[in-house]
């Protein structure tokens, strides 16, 4: 990998995380949660939604992959085997 290309996905890491975080940090704040337990709160909602956004993405392909191979014939090209 490219160092210009390690940069900008170092970046974009970044920005998602930050993004995350400041979202969480709004739910939690609309929803009423004030001093230490804000921070509480924050820190789970943002690293529990890290992990399952990353859960999600290798789900996603491996279910996709599942129903594609299960919609699809098994035998469509093959070759009808003789026995004699």
């Amino acid at each position: 990998m490219s160092e210009k290309r390690r940069k900008i996905l170092i970046i974009l890491s970044i920005a998602f995380i930050v993004c995350v975080s400041l979202a969480s940090l709004g739910i939690a704040y609309s929803g009423g949660v004030r001093g230490l337990g804000l921070l509480g709160v924050w820190f789970f909602l943002t690293f529990g939604i890290v992990v399952v956004l990353a859960q999600v993405i290798p789900a996603g392909i491996v279910f996709v992959s599942f129903v594609s191979a299960v919609l699809n014939s098994h035998h469509k090209g093959a070759m009808p085997v003789r026995t004699t």
